[in-house]
């Protein structure tokens, strides 16, 4: 459950800083080209006995094409900016890490699978990635399967806390339930007593829908229309019509790239934000689908993304690697998945992935609190027992392999229909896994 006050009770809200996470063109490491055959995972419940061979390999199963592709840079670069700094530490057990960057596509296709099959043909001891909650459930057996560590730093479907994942599956962001009484904290809080929901229709959507809707309704507001719909359909006419019935005074909408057509129909219909407060969430506050829009379209329009707010340091880092980024959502929870991973490896020396998966908890809480790779390993040598401190929050993990505590920023979009990178306010909330 989560234990978070909503709005108007005593809420932990950190002090707004900017978020203006940014970082360089392509990724360091190897870009690992896609393959058609097909590997299929172990039937048995337990992981395949997978060996360390003394190098740790990392992975990364990131959009670079499909519905969240607005997503990939940060995070690649979040992975990058990691891995520089544990290689000019001396890397891990003595060695520089191997990193192997692929696609993971979207739910449209079978980029995915083609490229885990390529990430375990060149012994990735662990895979970041995916951003996708349905993509990374597609392949969550391939790769836990096969022994390897699955570490996604973007996805918050709620099926995970609970999914079958051998011991091998760990996430820096929270589960949507966190989200999503933010989010229905918030619609509630701004005087939206009536409610109208678009959702696209996956685990996802599905699921931050569910939540957004019962908080709502807690809240004492009255959700009066829920649409659940194909992601993938031509037109939202339709859709947005039945929400256009009921006239609410609040719209949520939770999707991907698709929201943009979504946001045209509204429009088109006479719902304008100016009119109907309009609200969205991380997969779909993008600085980058809805500039072409006529000015003014989205002003106004509030979006919860998870992730506290980033030191100005971190953000220097990024800017070397990537300066062109427009979005910054998951960087910080990319960054701090790479320095767990690679401490844990440190911690269990070794750099098989159930060895590592069996140190993560142990490195993220409990000992002396550190936040780098440097200070934290040098403490590991010292035999001191470590509590990482991360960019994106403590990640202290529960027994599920979430975070125990995490952090929801509030963005607003201006009348450039971007989203400022400094947040209204950041709302923090204990998770029980």
């Amino acid at each position: 459950m989560i234990r978070i006050a909503p709005v108007g009770r005593a809420l932990a809200v950190v002090a707004a800083t900017s978020l203006a996470l940014t970082a360089c063109g392509g990724g360091g490491g190897n870009t690992a080209t896609q393959t058609s055959e097909s590997a299929a995972a172990p039937s048995s419940s337990a992981p395949a006995a997978a060996k360390g061979d003394g190098t740790l390999t990392i992975g990364t199963l990131l959009p670079q094409t499909g519905s969240l592709a607005f997503l990939g840079p940060p995070e690649i670069a979040g992975v990058d900016a990691a891995v520089k700094e544990i290689n000019e530490a001396g890397g891990v057990l003595g060695k520089p890490i191997t990193k192997y960057d692929t696609d993971s596509g979207d739910t449209t296709t079978n980029i995915a699978s083609q490229s885990v099959d390529k990430l375990l043909a060149q012994k990735a001891d662990a895979i970041i990635g995916a951003a996708s909650s349905s993509v990374s459930e597609s392949v969550i057996d391939k790769i836990t399967g096969a022994g390897v560590i699955q570490f996604s730093p973007a996805n918050t479907s709620d099926k995970f806390t609970t999914i079958n994942d051998k011991g091998l599956y760990f996430r820096t962001s929270p589960p949507d339930k966190l989200q999503g009484r933010v989010l229905g904290d918030l619609v509630v809080a701004d005087g939206n007593d009536t409610v109208g929901i678009l959702a696209m229709q996956d685990s996802y959507g599905t699921g931050l829908a569910d939540q957004v809707q019962k908080t709502v309704t807690d809240g004492g507001g009255e959700v009066v229309e829920r649409v659940d719909y194909d992601p993938k359909a031509a037109d939202f006419s339709a859709d947005v019509a039945k929400i256009k019935a009921k006239n609410p005074k609040g719209i949520v909408l939770i999707g991907f790239e698709e929201t943009a057509k979504v946001v045209a129909e509204l429009v088109k219909q006479g719902l304008p934000a100016d009119k109907h407060k309009w609200y969205m969430v991380d997969g779909n506050t993008s600085n980058t689908n809805y500039v072409k829009m006529p000015k003014g379209t989205l002003e106004g329009v509030k979006g919860t993304i998870p992730g506290a707010a980033a030191p100005e340091e971190f953000e220097k880092k990024l800017l070397a690697i990537n300066p062109k980024l427009q979005d910054f959502s998951y960087a910080p929870e990319s960054y701090d998945a790479a320095n767990l991973i690679a401490l844990a490896a440190e911690a269990a020396k070794s750099d098989a992935g159930t060895d590592i998966a069996a140190k993560l908890a142990e490195v993220s809480k409990g000992g002396e609190k550190c936040k780098s790779f440097k200070e934290c390993v040098d403490l590991l040598k010292a035999g001191k027992d470590i509590d990482y401190e991360g960019v994106s929050g403590p990640v202290e993990f529960n027994e599920a392999g979430d975070p125990a505590v995490a952090t929801i920023g509030i963005y607003q979009y201006g009348a450039n229909n971007k989203y400022a990178t400094k947040a209204l306010e950041y709302r923090t909330g204990n998770i029980a896994g």
